[in-house]
């Protein structure tokens, strides 16, 4: 049975190895999501937890991810550039998922999307989109670059722009989410 950090590794790099510590160390997104999980792995009070809680913290500050050890991630998170990514630690992400730079998973104080985003399986996510609310994306999206979404998507759908726009699509990810894992 595979680790989650090794099906981290898969997706980020495209081959399974047992450690993914070595080569995975070179890559900054993957550096941060290898922190991320171990952190997650250890309760906060227990020393291993303190150290990955204070190494992710550096990390984030380093790369610009600004995701907590809270956050609830399924296997297999690709975070493709570094750079200022922001998800709140109630924001929920499935298997799968593409995380570009400048993307926002954001809280709403008011009206009827209060709450939190969650992200279903295979859900890729462009450069510089804004996600908030208490909202639902489904299974196969992909929210196009600069998009902000306020509303649930469907399963098999592309989203794109500002006032969202949203278009069913089978293949919607098809070619943009590379090594999936089952």
């Amino acid at each position: 049975m595979k680790t989650i950090i090794q099906k981290d590794f898969y997706r980020n790099f495209g081959y399974w190895t047992n450690s993914p510590f070595l080569k995975g160390f070179m890559s900054p997104g993957f550096r941060f999501i290898y922190c991320l999980r171990k952190a997650q792995q250890y309760p906060t009070k227990h020393p291993l937890g303190l150290f990955y809680r204070v190494l992710l913290r550096r990390y984030s500050i380093k790369y610009g991810y600004q995701i907590s050890a809270k956050t609830e991630i399924g296997p297999g998170l690709n975070l493709g550039h570094w750079g200022h990514v922001v998800v709140n630690p109630n924001a929920k992400i499935g298997k799968n998922c593409n995380i570009a730079h400048g993307v926002t998973l954001g809280q709403t104080n008011r009206g009827k999307s209060k709450g939190f985003p969650t992200l279903k399986d295979d859900v890729w996510v462009g450069t510089n989109a804004v996600i908030v609310g208490g909202i639902t994306i489904g299974n196969n999206v992909l929210i196009a670059p600069n998009s902000y979404v306020t509303q649930d998507v469907p399963d098999n759908s592309i989203v794109m722009g500002n006032p969202m726009q949203i278009i069913p699509n089978e293949k919607a990810t098809e070619g943009y989410i590379n090594n999936r894992i089952d």
